[in-house]
């Protein structure tokens, strides 16, 4: 390995030539406090930055060994590294001038979730880093001392202030640690007494704006009903309050605009661990919960949707149901059954987003169109079935159909962004005004056995599969190639590197793992099971970029489920 110091020969040499000589550049360079590892030089000034990495031993750089105990602790660790880093860069940030990119030094921008991102790993007892920087050049002619300047002093002081334990405010350390102990406790503690989510009594739901994830300032902090409080001991926090929703069917109703779904948005958001002061710290759901929505033209691939619907007039066969433009109830159809597949044991549900002939038919509309003249079976006459057949839980937000009531474990009203339990009441006037006779077919689990068809390309010359190129859009898709995957109702998504590590996945199954006879099931473990065990570099070429972050299981079953074979 070569020194910093004869990388700063090299440098010297290649000042003033054209930018294709910084490709020489290219490799691991030892520094040092760290090994810089430059993995892929951009093109031109103009092009995306380029890619590079430091690798520092763990030990050298500090930090207790019990960071590392647990999952949920080293996830956080690194979160909260990729935040000190990207504050250190932002001070140097364009300090370095050029044209195009030159000066750009950055990693990835963390939200208010806790995620697992290719931005800091810690592996074999090593912490890397990975970041951008654009190499700076007068037109595109080399301008190697500011690059100099980039490499030999703003990143060794923003590697030193960010990196090591020493530098760092051990308090806060020590509190991000903290932190996430107490949040696996709550998660451990829903587990363990059939809780589908918690709510911590002070807890701030509302966020900033639609576009802004921090939290609402001077809002109305939650407050849990008296009837469904409890209280967690937590190794840290000590004793926490909130509002426990137990597994079954909960109902969430009040007038527009007073938290219905504010409420659960934040349940939906709690499969993530949050950062301290978002407000959410201590919202904590099932991490196998799922939004439900309608979404209308996505395709779907031999889903056995018979459960919600059968008897197609054209005697379509909904076992193996396929299209590639499904109608709102039939998306929501199969999304249901996906999500079983994917192994979500809570759906969550907003009537503002579904199909209103999915989720319930009034007894005049019974009256009007028959059973025998209706494919749907709506999705008040399964909840139950999926409660007690399948285990899965439902919390859902309705405001114009009063038939949910009948249906519901427990009632909740929001009222001014309060929470006020009103199941007993509902339920004496429920007795006083018989619902409306339903005959649901009997309850029968769909069949996960679903092949989806093999996706390779041979190359038009060599006869080897083409790599497909993965490119990414904000939350709403990515591209294989030309092949366009529309993500934008995964509303469970809560970052753009999330988008782009599906598109990663995807590739991976469909170039080494969907081969026309594993099951969907099949083929997603050994995705994620990769992922888990190899890391990034199993699904990325010659490197591992920075800005990629870890979807859940479910995310990947729902980007593979809206792949058009």
């Amino acid at each position: 390995m070569k020194s910093s110091a004869e990388l700063r020969t090299l440098l010297r040499s290649i000042d003033r030539k054209s930018y294709p000589a910084y490709k020489s550049t290219a490799g691991a360079w030892k520094f040092p406090k760290f090994v810089l590892v430059i993995d892929h030089v951009q093109g031109d000034p103009f092009a995306s930055p380029s890619s590079l990495h430091v690798e520092i031993p763990y030990k050298a750089a500090g930090f207790p060994e019990s960071c590392l105990a647990r999952q949920c602790t080293e996830t956080a660790l690194r979160d909260h590294l990729t935040r000190q880093l990207s504050r250190q860069f932002e001070n140097y940030n364009f300090k370095a001038k050029g044209s195009g990119k030159s000066g750009l030094i950055s990693i990835t921008r963390c939200g208010q979730e806790i995620l697992e991102r290719s931005a800091c790993e810690i592996k074999n007892g090593t912490i890397i880093a990975r970041f951008h920087v654009g190499f700076p050049a007068f037109g595109r002619t080399i301008n190697a001392g500011e690059l100099d300047k980039i490499l030999m002093d703003f990143l060794p002081k923003c590697v030193e202030a960010s990196l090591y334990f020493a530098n760092l405010d051990k308090a806060k350390v020590e509190a991000v640690i903290h932190l996430a102990e107490d949040q696996q406790a709550v998660r451990e503690y829903l587990a363990e007494n059939d809780l589908a989510a918690f709510v911590a009594n002070g807890s701030i739901l509302p966020r900033k704006s639609g576009v802004s994830e921090l939290p609402m300032t001077d809002s109305v902090k939650f407050q849990s009903p008296k009837t469904m409080e409890r209280t967690i001991r937590l190794p840290h926090s000590g004793d926490v309050s909130g509002m426990a929703i137990p597994n079954g069917i909960t109902l969430i109703v009040g007038g527009g605009y007073h938290g219905k779904s504010t409420l659960l948005e934040a349940i939906q958001s709690g499969v993530y661990n949050h950062i301290k002061g978002d407000g959410r710290e201590f919202v904590i759901t099932d991490q196998t919960a799922v939004k439900l929505r309608a979404e209308d033209g996505r395709s779907v691939t031999n889903a056995d949707i018979s459960l919600f619907i059968n008897d197609l007039p054209n005697r379509k066969d909904t076992k193996k149901f396929t299209t590639e433009d499904a109608s709102g109830s039939t998306s929501q159809a199969a999304a249901v059954v996906e999500s079983m597949e994917a192994g979500a044991k809570l759906f969550l549900i907003d009537e503002d987003t579904s199909a209103t002939n999915f989720m319930v038919r009034d007894e005049f509309m019974q009256t009007v169109i028959s059973r025998d003249k209706e494919p749907i079976t709506p999705f008040i006459e399964r909840t139950r079935g999926l409660y007690e057949e399948a285990g899965i839980s439902t919390i859902m937000v309705a405001g114009s159909s009063g038939e949910f009531f009948y249906i519901a474990d427990h009632i909740l009203l929001m009222d001014c962004y309060r929470a006020v339990d009103i199941t007993a009441r509902v339920k004496e006037l429920c007795e006083k005004r018989p619902a409306a006779h339903r005959q649901a077919p009997d309850f029968k689990m769909p069949d996960f056995g679903r092949v989806l068809p093999a996706y390779r390309r041979q190359g038009r010359n060599t006869g080897k599969y083409e790599h497909m190129k993965v490119r990414a859009s904000a939350l709403e898709s990515f591209t294989l190639d030309k092949e366009y995957v529309s993500v934008r109702y995964l509303e469970q998504l809560c970052d753009y590197e999330q988008t782009t590590a599906l598109g990663y996945l995807i590739r991976f199954g469909l170039e080494q793992v969907l081969d026309g006879r594993k099951t969907v099931r099949q083929a997603v473990k050994i995705i994620y099971d990769t992922l888990e065990n190899k890391g990034w570099e199993a699904f990325c070429s010659s490197y591992v970029p920075c800005g990629l972050a870890k979807p859940r299981v479910q995310e990947v079953y729902a980007a593979l489920d809206r792949f058009r074979f």
